[in-house]
């Protein structure tokens, strides 16, 4: 798994979106014991702390201590420097794993064998992410420019399969189908800009470029946005469920 957000956690932290609540109760609604879950990849802790209100134990994983440092802490939140791919917990043991804006850094084979270990038979896995914000025609043109011409050569390989919605990627399991859920906020610009400048991309071009591209749209940016302080900013999320079947 790639760390590409150790460098800039404290900003992850205060400008990442977090996931609606609609998305947590409809978990519920898959299954009702939730003793144990893993949040796999868990940056700064944002789906640990939704899922620490509503369960008994989060195990909560990340590679970047940096990351882990800047998590909101819950007494029923363990927090632990882990791959993906190999961890020290026992077999049958988790109710749901989820996986938040993170499985497509994962070796998936890899991955999935530890999920098929470390879970209690029919238990779930959830992978959820978001995609490109939408706001508004003209602010949206702007960053659509931004992101596929002035910083589509600095993404990760990986990035393609949060762009295919999380279509493409493997997913070896009892698949569920899923309603449709999205994030919505009510943003400054100040926050825009912040959350952009988290971007993967954005943080290698400037460790290529000694730049930051952000400066070459902000004007562009900021007179689009007009003159109204805030806007309605909404993620799509990218979902896919599943059952965890084991023959043991």
């Amino acid at each position: 798994m790639k760390d590409n957000f150790s460098a800039r956690s404290s900003n992850y932290a205060k400008y990442r979106p977090t996931y609606p609540d609609a998305f947590f109760e409809y978990l519920k609604t898959l299954q009702t014991n939730f003793d144990n879950c893993w949040d796999c990849g868990t940056g700064n802790g944002q789906v640990a702390l939704k899922l620490a209100s509503q369960v008994k134990n989060v195990y909560a994983t990340d590679i970047s201590q940096s990351q882990l440092d800047n998590a909101q802490k819950r007494d029923n939140i363990f927090y632990s420097l882990q791959a993906a791919e190999k961890t020290n917990f026992p077999n049958n043991f988790f109710d749901l794993i989820i996986v938040a804006q993170a499985v497509h850094w994962f070796n998936f084979n890899q991955f999935y064998a530890e999920v098929t270990r470390t879970a209690k038979n029919n238990s779930l896995l959830a992978i959820i992410g978001y995609g490109l914000l939408i706001i508004n025609q003209p602010v949206d043109a702007i960053i659509n420019n931004f992101y596929k011409n002035i910083i589509g050569s600095y993404w990760d390989k990986e990035r393609k399969y949060i762009d295919e919605n999380y279509l493409t990627i493997p997913f070896p399991f009892h698949e569920i189908k899923t309603p449709a859920f999205k994030n919505q906020y009510t943003w400054t610009l100040e926050q825009l800009i912040g959350y952009i400048g988290t971007w993967s991309a954005v943080q290698h071009y400037i460790k290529h470029k000694n730049q930051n591209p952000i400066d070459l749209i902000y004007t562009d940016l900021k007179q689009a946005w007009g003159q109204h302080q805030t806007h309605i900013v909404n993620f799509p999320l990218l979902l896919k469920v599943g059952r965890v079947q084991k023959n043991n």
